[in-house]
């Protein structure tokens, strides 16, 4: 029985990418947006001298 090879499908379904949840898009999209805010949150504390919470006023 363990000699015997699986068979392979015949048609291999072409599957679309999801639109909502984990995809590729979607992450790429929120490493890139979360690479942004990091650069303005330190541009805004390089040109102020405060921190971003001291900045909104939040400290």
């Amino acid at each position: 029985m363990a000699d015997q090879q699986t068979p392979s499908p015949a048609v291999v379904p072409n599957l679309e990418e999801p639109k909502f949840g984990f995809n590729n898009y979607a992450e790429r999209l929120n490493g890139r947006a979360a690479m942004v805010g990091f650069v303005v949150a330190l541009a805004i504390e390089f040109s102020t001298g405060q921190g971003l919470l001291s900045w909104l006023g939040l400290l």
